[in-house]
């Protein structure tokens, strides 16, 4: 298969209305699939020095019977070395372009912390017919996200990112638990980002995206957003848009104060404000209900407790956080916490997903809504009002 990838953005009019086929020229629209008694050809990007590799992604198809790494690209030699080792990969390249050239690999892992060359690595595994599993954040721009979406399901070609904690099952018994009526009707989310030396549009990306992600999974799509952003105590202007170490786009603020409006009368609230860390604690999530609150604390595999509410005494008032019950997480070591198994389960559902031409759960769709979430903030920060999702402008609101 070979794709004709367009020069310019598709814009979101295209990507809605399906029109990205006068962008797109197919010869073929049949997505390359696993041979009945072979091996999944796969292939890892990277960069050492720069990007890295984040969160254990290099070694995402380690010890799988059905899956080949045929080839790993990396322009750091040394790194490079150390990287193909660990993937196990039978070939090195300095340069993607080459890989994806002579190995024509049926899956690619964009595995670099940084998004900045996302859209062209995309672009090229897309090209040549690879489904993509891809390091958060998805990319840089909601611009970026829509036209690789759309050129991706026009090729029925399938994208995951991994935001592992969805899939931990730890989640899922909570969703069961909360479905079941556990803390009653759902009222209010609270989420915070660690709020640590990264606070503000830095965490709100780079941990806020994981949380975005939970919302919308127990809550559907946000409906507006309102925000404030400060610097050194004063809202947010443009020119306050820098770059961090890992190259994830513009942000800006050292303080993020945002609320979100969900359907059913859900209201959330994100915070990241370096002062609240020592009172806020682990970064998570607080889901409020009409009978009492779970606390989602996260991390590779979160741990929930559920808040049973003491009586008013003279003495004050003691609540008792417990385990939620049923949470398969309690007996696991820490290595079965790890990004090791949280990283099969986001590729068991990816290939199942390829197999059965399903959504899946960690995709790159859900992965554009976390990041749209992420751009109303800035949108609403700066227009000092509230701001409908989804949203129509799909440029960074720092970059405009």
């Amino acid at each position: 298969m070979r794709i004709a990838i367009p020069t310019h953005s598709v814009s979101r009019r295209q990507f809605t209305l399906g029109a990205v086929a006068s962008a797109v020229t197919l010869i073929s629209t049949r997505a390359f699939a696993a041979p009945p008694e072979g091996k999944w050809r796969a292939a890892i990007i990277g960069h050492t020095g720069e990007g890295d590799y984040g969160h254990g992604l290099d070694a995402i198809f380690a010890g799988r019977e059905n899956i080949e790494v045929v080839g790993l690209a990396d322009p750091v030699s040394a790194g490079r070395a150390q990287a193909a080792e660990r993937a196990k990969a039978l070939r090195q390249y300095d340069d993607y372009r080459k890989l994806l050239e002579k190995e024509k690999p049926q899956l690619v892992c964009l595995a670099s912390r940084w998004s900045k060359q996302r859209l062209a690595m995309g672009l090229a595994a897309l090209e040549i017919g690879a489904h993509l599993i891809s390091e958060k954040p998805f990319t840089t721009t909601l611009a970026e996200a829509d036209q690789l979406l759309a050129i991706a399901d026009r090729a029925k070609l399938t994208i995951a990112v991994a935001h592992q904690m969805r899939l931990a099952p730890s989640i899922m018994e909570l969703k069961k638990a909360l479905d079941a009526g556990l803390i009653g009707e759902l009222l209010e989310m609270r989420a915070s980002g660690k709020q640590d030396d990264r606070a503000g549009g830095e965490d709100m990306i780079v941990l806020g995206s994981h949380l975005f992600d939970l919302m919308r999974f127990f809550a559907g799509d946000a409906i507006f957003c309102t925000a404030r952003v400060l610097h050194q105590g004063r809202d947010i202007v443009r020119d306050d848009a820098r770059q961090v170490k890992e190259q994830i786009g513009p942000v800006a603020g050292d303080e993020v104060t945002a609320q979100f409006a969900f359907a059913k009368g859900v209201n959330a609230t994100f915070t990241s404000r370096k002062p609240l860390r020592g009172t806020v604690g682990h970064w998570g999530i607080e889901f409020i209900g009409s009978k009492t609150k779970v606390r989602l604390l996260a991390d590779v595999y979160p741990a929930i407790y559920v808040l049973k509410a003491g009586a008013w005494e003279p003495a004050g008032r003691t609540d008792t956080w417990t385990r939620m019950e049923g949470d398969p997480g309690v007996a696991l070591s820490t290595e079965q916490r790890g990004f090791g198994p949280a990283n099969r389960r986001v590729v068991d559902d990816w290939l199942t997903a390829i197999q059965q031409n399903r959504e899946l759960a960690c995709s790159g769709f859900n992965a554009t809504k976390s990041l749209e979430m992420i751009m109303a903030v800035y949108q609403a920060a700066f227009s000092h009002a509230r701001v409908r999702l989804p949203l129509p402008k799909r440029e960074h609101p720092l970059a405009t």
